[in-house]
């Protein structure tokens, strides 16, 4: 019965269980916004690429 109670006192796996339930649901997150994510990135990669061209033209502003 000692070893069935320090069995269920121990906690050395906890840690990890709630590690992989976090990337679950990390991975459900991007999963479901992927394509609001893509769209931002994108809309800020056109963004950064138009601001750099001008810029380097000379055409700051």
């Amino acid at each position: 019965m000692r070893y069935v109670m320090q069995f269920m006192k121990e906690e050395d796996g906890i840690g990890i269980v709630e590690l992989i339930l976090i990337l679950v649901i990390l991975i459900a997150l991007v999963l479901l916004f992927k394509n609001k994510i893509t769209s931002v990135i994108d809309d800020a990669w056109k963004s950064f690429d138009k601001d750099s061209k001008s810029i380097i033209n000379g055409k700051e502003g």
